[in-house]
C-alpha cells in the first residue's frame, strides 16, 4: 500500500514503550506510512508515553508546548499522544489541548491507522480501553537496525503495589505464547541481532497460557533458539524470584549475569505500605542465594525515597540494606503521588525538602557503592558486546559486559564493529563506566 504520509514518533519512558513503539511502527507500516527522523517534516506526530512518575507527564506537555510551533506552521499536523499516559489522561488532553488529535492506550494501537485517517478529516479520536487478552502475538515488531532487540514476552501487571499505576495504565497480567516468542528469538538470530531482552513488567510470573512453560523454562528455551547471541531480562519481582530461576542462570553462560531486582525500600513498615509481598529478610536471603550460586552475577535495583509515612528509621533502614546488599547500580527517585493508586489517598506525609534530602543521601551511597563495585573489576577479563562508537572520542568505543556494565576500549584502526564480541582486560574505572584494553584470550 503506497502511502505518502510521513510519521514522527518520540518515545519516553522505560524499555517496554520502546518496544511498543517497534509495534506502532510495524502497524502503521502496513497502512504504507513513512517513518522519518524529524518532526518538522511530518503529517504526523506521536509521542509514546510514560506516567509512572509526574516529571514524565510533566516532560510530554513541555514537548507538546515546544511542538506548537511546528504546529503553527502545519496546520493539518496530526499529533498524538500513545502509552500510558494517554490511558491515564487522555480524556483530559483531548479536551484541554488544542494541539492533541488523538489518543491511544497501550492496549489499542491496532487502531491507530483507523484513528489517523479520522484525524486527517477533522475527527479527534480516543481508544484507551484495557484488555484482557491482547499481546500483539500476531505483529512482528519493526526494528530499527542494531545489535540489541527488545522482546516482550507479557503485558500488563497483576500486583497492584500501592503507588503504581501500570496495572491501571497498562491493565492485567497476560502472557505471549512460548512458541511465538522462540520463532521470533529465531529470526532475530537471522537478522544478525547479538542480544535479546525479554521484557515484561514483572518477568518471573511469566507463563505460557499454552503449554504452562515458567519463565526459567522460557528463559533456557530462549538462550538455546538464539545461537551465538546473550539473553537479558527485566523486570523481576522479588516475591516472584525463585531458586529454578537462578539455577537456570547459574547453569547457562548465554543468559547474562545481570538481574534487576527492585526492592524500593529497607524498611518492612514501608514495604508494607507498598504492598510489595515481602520482607527486608525476604530480599537479603534472594541476593545470597544469587551470589552463592553465581559468584559474577550484578544486582541493580530500584529505591524510592519519601514514600507516605517513611521515618526517618525506614530511611536509614533502607541505607543499611544498601550498604549490606552492596547493588551494583540502581535507579533512585522521590516518591510521586499518582492518581488512582491506593497511595494517592494516603497523605503525601513527608515534606519535599526532606525527600530530596533521603534521595540525595541515597545517591551518594550508591555512588561510593557503585565506585567500589567498578574499582574491584580493575585486573578482571570481560567478554563485552561491542555496541557504537564513544560520543566523546570516535577512536574509543563501547560496549557492556554480560554483568551490564558499560566499557569503553580503543578501537582506533576500527578493528572491531558493532555487534562483535570483544575480550578485555579493565585498567581503570569510575562510578559508572569500566576501561579496558583488547587482550587474546
Amino acid at each position: 500500500m503506497t502511502n505518502s504520509k510521513k510519521i514522527y514518533i518520540e518515545t519516553y519512558g522505560c524499555q517496554m514503550n520502546v518496544s511498543d513503539t517497534e509495534i506502532v511502527r510495524s502497524i502503521l507500516s502496513k497502512d504504507g506510512y513513512q517513518f522519518i527522523n524529524s518532526p518538522e517534516a511530518a503529517d504526523v506526530i506521536l509521542l509514546n508515553t510514560c506516567s509512572i512518575r509526574e516529571n514524565a507527564e510533566t516532560t510530554i506537555h513541555k514537548r507538546l508546548a515546544n511542538l506548537n510551533t511546528i504546529k503553527k506552521e502545519n496546520e493539518n499536523l496530526v499529533v498524538g499522544i500513545l502509552g500510558c499516559m494517554a490511558k491515564q489522561s487522555g480524556r483530559k488532553l483531548l479536551q484541554t489541548n488544542d494541539m492533541v488529535g488523538i489518543v491511544a492506550g497501550p492496549d489499542e494501537y491496532r487502531k491507530l491507522p483507523e484513528l489517523i485517517t479520522n484525524c486527517f478529516e477533522g475527527i479527534k479520536g480516543m481508544a484507551v480501553n484495557l484488555s484482557r487478552i491482547e499481546t500483539y502475538d500476531d505483529i512482528t515488531p519493526l526494528r530499527t537496525e542494531g545489535v540489541s532487540a527488545w522482546l516482550t514476552i507479557m503485558r500488563g501487571c497483576d500486583n497492584f503495589c500501592s503507588y503504581c499505576v501500570v496495572p491501571f495504565a497498562r491493565g492485567r497480567e497476560r502472557s505471549r505464547v512460548s512458541s511465538s516468542l522462540i520463532s521470533e528469538i529465531e529470526k532475530l538470530t537471522e537478522q544478525g541481532f547479538r542480544e535479546i531482552t525479554l521484557l515484561g513488567q514483572n518477568v518471573n510470573s511469566y507463563k505460557c497460557p499454552e503449554s504452562g512453560d515458567s519463565f526459567s523454562t522460557l528463559l533456557e528455551k530462549s538462550a538455546a533458539a538464539g545461537q551465538g547471541m546473550r539473553i537479558r531480562y527485566v523486570t523481576s519481582h522479588p516475591k516472584d524470584m525463585s531458586p529454578e530461576l537462578i539455577e537456570a542462570m547459574a547453569r547457562n553462560h548465554k543468559i547474562c549475569n545481570h538481574i534487576h531486582l527492585p526492592v524500593q525500600s529497607g524498611s518492612n513498615d514501608v514495604l508494607k505500605a507498598m504492598r510489595r509481598d515481602y520482607t527486608k529478610e525476604r530480599f537479603l536471603e534472594l541476593t545470597k542465594l544469587i551470589r552463592s550460586n553465581i559468584p559474577d552475577a550484578s544486582i541493580t535495583t530500584d529505591i524510592i525515597a519519601g514514600y507516605p509515612g517513611e521515618t526517618q528509621q525506614d530511611h536509614e533502614e533502607t541505607l543499611e540494606l544498601m550498604q549490606e546488599v552492596q547493588f551494583d547500580g540502581a535507579f533512585m527517585f522521590k516518591y510521586s503521588p499518582r492518581e488512582g493508586t491506593k497511595a494517592f489517598k494516603v497523605e503525601d506525609s513527608v515534606p519535599e525538602e526532606e525527600k530530596a534530602h533521603r534521595l540525595n543521601e541515597i545517591i551518594q551511597l550508591q555512588s561510593e557503592i557503585s565506585k567500589l563495585s567498578n574499582l574491584n573489576e580493575i585486573g578482571r577479563l570481560h567478554e563485552i558486546l561491542v555496541e557504537k562508537p564513544s560520543k566523546r572520542n570516535r577512536d574509543e568505543w563501547v560496549g557492556r559486559t554480560d554483568t551490564n556494565k558499560t566499557t569503553i576500549f580503543p578501537n582506533k584502526e576500527g578493528s572491531y564493529k558493532a555487534g562483535d564480541f570483544v575480550n578485555l582486560k579493565i585498567t581503570r574505572s569510575t562510578s559508572a563506566t569500566l576501561f579496558g584494553e583488547v587482550v587474546q584470550v
